[in-house]
């Protein structure tokens, strides 16, 4: 969005291509409330028909879903007990694979304990659904439906459906993502599910139905850019859909929400860009946000969240009061807004501990100029006491994540 303004003001040209190669037409995009569809449902019934009628054509589908593994959490149904990561401020995913809990944040892996670490109950289960849950589940929705008859002789009335997941799990070893994509392009997967590595810059030619399952977290995120990503994202996924200009006519992308009338489902469904920036670039303005204001953002990693917070916040003291007694540098410092240190959103990776602190400013040419003169504070303090236990800080200018 900050390219897209840019562009408004006239400091980028922007160029249009509002047709697809090929002469294909968009596809139809199909919103699916959850609130009326069978409690618990993980795909709604009309949407698992769909796919069953497209892949009864020879048709491909396409199912997203950006969370890999079987399920985020295992816990206890007893005492609550949670697959947490004993490194990170982080639940372990469940993978059922290998029957393993795996941090996706340090890379710590466990074999899946047979009952509760915390209270000896057997009776452990998986919370929530990754893709390879999902994968699992498609099998059996469409156990039923067969592909188009072939010879093969052992399924005389067609072969069974074939479902095939591509995330960062299945694509580790080399040539894996290669092979896979090269079994979805000869027509023998008909339902891909998969992460967002699926989702951009493939062209798959007989996918002509996109289906998005749980979209709805990035509406209610608290980084401001999360429905700029997800609104990018799914259009990038729906683009997966009819690019052969010969079934094109009947692409849909079907988004399962519980949020129907959100507006950006409403411009996503219009497959309006220019509207859903316009809107979002009205809000930023309100609440004075990036592109309407600068930022940067200063890190700091420790043993201990206390000595990242204090290094942090010792900076911020220091860059007042050095600053302040310079000539010329009250004007710059009164178009700064230096908010307290924090924890990160995810306080602790591989056992170190992380903190942050947002500088903002209405005007560019006073944040450079202060981060400028901020230096010399910033390596004083790592040096002062301090900065005793620190392990490391970096200053983000335009942070894409707060």
């Amino acid at each position: 969005l900050e390219s897209w303004h840019a562009a408004d003001q006239g400091r980028y040209v922007r160029l249009a291509m509002p047709a697809r190669i090929g002469g294909g037409t968009l596809p139809r995009l199909r919103l699916v409330d959850m609130n009326h569809q069978p409690k618990g449902a993980v795909l709604a019934p009309p949407l698992v028909a769909a796919m069953a009628e497209r892949i009864a054509r020879g048709e491909q589908c396409l199912v997203l879903l950006n969370r890999r593994g079987y399920a985020p959490v295992l816990h206890c149904t007893e005492c609550g007990w949670k697959s947490e990561c004993p490194h990170c401020s982080a639940f372990r995913v469940f993978h059922k694979i290998d029957r393993t809990l795996r941090c996706h944040h340090c890379g710590f892996t466990e074999r899946v304990p047979r009952a509760c670490p915390t209270c000896g109950n057997p009776d452990i289960a998986p919370l929530g659904r990754g893709t390879e849950r999902l994968e699992e589940h498609l099998a059996e929705l469409l156990a039923d439906v067969r592909r188009p008859n072939t010879a093969c002789d052992a399924f005389p009335d067609g072969e069974p459906v074939r479902v095939a997941r591509i995330d960062a799990d299945t694509t580790r070893l080399k040539g894996e993502l290669q092979s896979q994509l090269a079994a979805v392009h000869a027509g023998d997967v008909d339902v891909l599910v998969g992460t967002q590595m699926i989702a951009k810059g493939h062209d798959f030619r007989r996918i002509t139905l996109v289906a998005a399952v749980n979209p709805d977290g990035a509406l209610f995120s608290s980084d401001f850019r999360a429905p700029e990503r997800l609104f990018s994202l799914l259009m990038q996924a729906a683009g997966r859909a009819g690019r052969d200009a010969s079934l094109g006519e009947r692409s849909e992308v079907w988004i399962q929400t519980f949020q129907p009338a959100h507006a950006l489902y409403a411009a996503l469904k219009r497959h309006d860009y220019p509207g859903f920036a316009r809107t979002q670039l009205q809000e930023r303005e309100q609440a004075a946000l990036p592109p309407f204001t600068a930022q940067a953002l200063v890190r700091a990693e420790a043993r201990t969240q206390e000595v990242a917070q204090a290094f942090l916040n010792a900076a911020s003291n220091g860059a007042r009061h050095e600053m302040a007694q310079w000539e010329g540098w009250a004007g710059v410092l009164d178009q700064i807004t230096l908010y307290p240190a924090v924890p990160m959103t995810i306080q602790r990776v591989a056992n170190i501990e992380r903190a942050q602190m947002l500088v903002e400013s209405p005007s560019r040419t006073a944040l450079q100029q202060f981060l400028t003169a901020w230096q010399a504070v910033l390596h004083a303090t790592r040096h002062g006491p301090e900065g005793k236990g620190l392990i490391r800080w970096a200053v983000d200018v335009d942070p894409l994540a707060i």
